[in-house]
């Protein structure tokens, strides 16, 4: 075998996974088809859930250092917003895609993944031990990669997908965006969100100081898929659905997007498994693909790892799609009403002035925040403790090495068995997973705990904590812990118990 994982595509998702995968102990090799970065930034935030995703790994502080806090969201152009009780990170942080990528890169490079640009996937053949991996590269020895699984990061027109007759179901785009990043000399104002004309809509925000990220969208007006994109043809949407041009010069870069929203039918086809945009793509209101993508590789990553290095049996990667698939399928569905509320026309002039006045109501309010920052996420649960199933709140803890977070026990990327009540009896329960599970012996700082959706809950007796800072087990205090049950999700998410 070549790597226990190849990894198809550079971007976002695709860092994430890897250094998901090698923190937990698996070979990585990442295939890139681009010969290097571009630069070029589609994305330009990250949300509550993935900065707490960082967090959880220690590398936040790299990200912070180059981004800015935000402490307003939108819905399709109209404001959230939020709550700081939620989380410890409740902002999106304003930061372009290509410092995400190039931060991830690098992080990836200290654990030891292994990147090739210039690597097309060519062809993917499976058996039974493994997965051959094509590649379309100038180097005729390296034209394969033998691997235990492939999971294809690669983009909304996925080649790993179409390979692994995956298919794509989903909507037909009804307008198309334009978007750059220039130099406006002329415009007025530092930032321009969202103004509604009917001939569309622009935006114009400012990233850096003088550069402009300039969005025009026009409903009905849908180019072929490989129609090129041209500075000249952002300058006269810009003129169409603003008036003007605003002095526009000195693109950057220049692209397209659609409201076109589709998903993967499966995210695994055997040793095949799709992630990020290649699993799921939509209109980008409320900036949640890079997000979801991010999300879906930390959901991914301990479990692949777990597989690959003997530990858990291969049914856990059957988890990876019933958690995930619905998350996407939602993003989908409110990206779609998003899209829908921003068209022009005296309709939907109507209809966005009603769901405003809905948005001040605390309760509307909270489950689009909720929705948006992805902190209300519940997986599938076998218990009936508020807890299981949802992220875990980052509590104030009082160990034997002093004060902590609860996300700080989480940087070794390993489940975590949280004992807050003094039990015996839990704290042996999991020596027969002490190979792959620790164990925090600790005391909460807070009688309660805010959990998004919920509201305060008495802090919990103990909590077993998978890698991704779900709760796969959790006991409630005053009451005697559901022993059977914790030796259950034990062997379940992190896989049988060490004999003897």
């Amino acid at each position: 075998m070549d790597a226990d994982v190849v990894v198809a595509g550079a971007g976002p998702t695709g860092l994430m996974l890897a250094c998901e995968l090698r923190l937990a102990g698996a070979d990585v090799v990442v295939v890139e088809r681009l010969a290097g970065r571009t630069g070029e930034s589609r994305a330009g935030g990250i949300h509550s859930r993935t900065l707490e995703v960082l967090d959880q790994r220690g590398v936040l502080d790299r990200f912070l250092a180059e981004g800015q806090l935000q402490p307003v969201g939108h819905f399709s152009g109209l404001y959230v917003d939020f709550d700081e009780s939620e989380s410890r990170h409740p902002y999106p942080l304003m930061i372009l895609q290509s410092a995400v990528e190039r931060l991830l890169e690098e992080w990836a490079v200290e654990l030891g993944v292994r990147i090739r640009w210039s690597a097309p996937v060519n062809g993917v053949r499976q058996d039974a031990d493994g997965v051959t991996v094509g590649l379309d590269t100038q180097e005729a020895a390296s034209a394969t990669l033998r691997a235990r699984y492939l999971v294809g990061c690669d983009g909304g027109r996925s080649t790993v997908r179409k390979l692994a007759g995956i298919g794509f179901p989903g909507t037909e785009p009804t307008m198309t965006a334009l978007v750059g990043d220039v130099e406006l000399p002329d415009l007025p104002e530092e930032y321009v969100w969202v103004r509604r004309r009917p001939a569309g809509d622009y935006s114009a925000i400012a990233f850096e100081p003088g550069w402009y990220r300039v969005i025009t969208s026009e409903y009905d007006r849908v180019p072929g898929r490989d129609e090129p994109v041209t500075f000249e043809q952002l300058r006269e949407s810009l003129i169409r659905v603003a008036g003007t041009d605003f002095g526009m010069r000195e693109p950057r870069w220049i692209s397209r997007f659609t409201d076109a929203a589709r998903q993967a039918d499966r995210y695994r086809a055997g040793r095949v498994l799709l992630a990020g945009d290649a699993a799921h793509i939509h209109f980008p209101a409320g900036g949640q693909g890079l997000n979801t993508g991010v999300q879906d590789a930390v959901n991914l990553g301990w479990k692949l790892a777990a597989v690959v290095r003997g530990q858990a049996p291969e049914s856990l990667l059957d988890s990876y799609h019933a958690e995930r698939h619905p998350v996407g399928e939602r993003v989908l569905h409110n990206t779609r009403a998003q899209s829908a509320l921003v068209r022009p026309g005296a309709q939907t002039d109507a209809l966005r002035e009603v769901f405003g006045s809905l948005m001040v109501i605390d309760d509307v309010n909270r489950q689009l925040r909720h929705m948006l920052n992805a902190l209300d996420i519940r997986y599938p649960a076998d218990g009936d403790h508020p807890l299981e199933g949802r992220r875990v709140p980052d509590a104030d803890l009082d160990t034997a090495d002093g004060p902590a977070f609860v996300h700080e026990l989480l940087h070794a990327a390993r489940p975590v068995l949280l004992e807050l009540g003094g039990s015996a009896e839990v704290a042996a329960a999991v020596k027969g997973w002490a190979d792959r599970v620790d164990l925090v012996e600790a005391r909460s700082a807070d009688d309660l705990w805010t959990v998004p959706a919920i509201g305060d809950i008495p802090a919990p007796a103990a909590l077993l904590i998978r890698p991704d800072g779900h709760v796969a087990w959790a006991a409630e205090a005053g009451r005697a812990p559901r022993l059977a049950a914790l030796r259950t999700a034990l062997t379940t998410w992190c896989g049988p118990a060490l004999r003897g």
